[in-house]
């Protein structure tokens, strides 16, 4: 018989069920990932900030990508990494902080629905306080009601059938376009390569998200269900800045130029 606790503003956070022997290898495995993502991302934003070469719209654009991996890596990654050395007790969130992350991990996937979706779970009484889940996101939170959450689980559904097939669609066509006229000119075959490793990383991104909302119905497979949702974050935030970044000659010149800059200031 489960304990239910009525609107209660301190919920606990179920976190990753690890053995002590996995804990270190995947506390540090995560740590590193972050300062890598961190690193990397920061880095790229102010090569693009200091080289006025790099001041074109192209660039200016890709500057949203290092933000929202900054951003949502940093709701996620640290807070777990404090709870992964806390006892399972100790992972105690509030329910205005629990909002607010789930917000901004909503946030790093899409935002033209965030608003919609959490004023709908907003509404519900809460009478569990356990977030099934190593961070809070929205379908955790509304798991937390004993109320009916048929319209949470309409909206969605629907959303997600409407986000990924327009999403997949869209790509299906661009990539298309792209590589037949890569393949009919020769010498694009550097943006065939590119656009080959940009579709990797979507499709490994698509692939968690998929992964995330599959086995939020099936509760006996969770430990997979987090495992997916932190790779949602970490993956694409590792892979974007080298496949946006090193792969832009800019970028690489502008670094090259750096590297022998203080090569040559030493043997002054």
């Amino acid at each position: 018989m489960e304990n239910y606790t009525f609107n209660s503003f301190a919920l606990q956070l179920e976190g990753l069920k690890v053995t002590e022997t996995s804990m270190y290898p995947l506390f540090f495995f995560f740590f590193f990932s972050y300062l890598f993502i961190m690193l990397v991302n920061i880095g790229i934003v102010i090569l693009i900030f200091l080289d006025k070469n790099l001041h074109q719209p192209m660039y200016l654009l890709f500057c949203n990508l290092p933000f929202n991996d900054i951003l949502g890596n940093s709701i996620m990654v640290p807070r777990l990494l404090l709870d992964m050395l806390k006892a399972p007790s100790e992972r105690i969130i509030s329910y205005p902080e629990c909002v607010v992350q789930a917000f901004s991990t909503h946030m790093f996937g899409t935002t033209s629905h965030t608003v919609l979706m959490l004023g709908l779970t907003i509404r519900l009484n809460r009478c569990r306080t356990m977030i099934t889940n190593p961070f809070c996101d929205n379908a955790s939170l509304f798991k937390l009601s004993c109320e009916s959450v048929f319209i949470n689980n309409v909206y969605g559904l629907t959303f997600t059938v409407v986000l990924f097939t327009s999403s997949i669609g869209s790509m299906v066509i661009t990539y298309s376009k792209i590589t037949v006229v890569c393949l009919m000119n020769k010498s694009n075959s550097k943006a065939l390569k590119t656009c080959s490793t940009h579709l990797s990383v979507y499709l490994i991104m698509i692939l968690s998200g998929f992964l995330i909302i599959i086995l939020h119905r099936f509760p006996q497979y969770s430990d997979y269900r987090k495992l997916a949702a932190i790779l949602f974050h970490i993956i694409p935030g590792s892979l974007n800045p080298i496949i946006y970044g090193v792969q832009s000659k800019e970028i690489r010149t502008f670094v090259s130029h750096m590297f022998q800059r203080k090569r040559v200031l030493p043997s002054l």
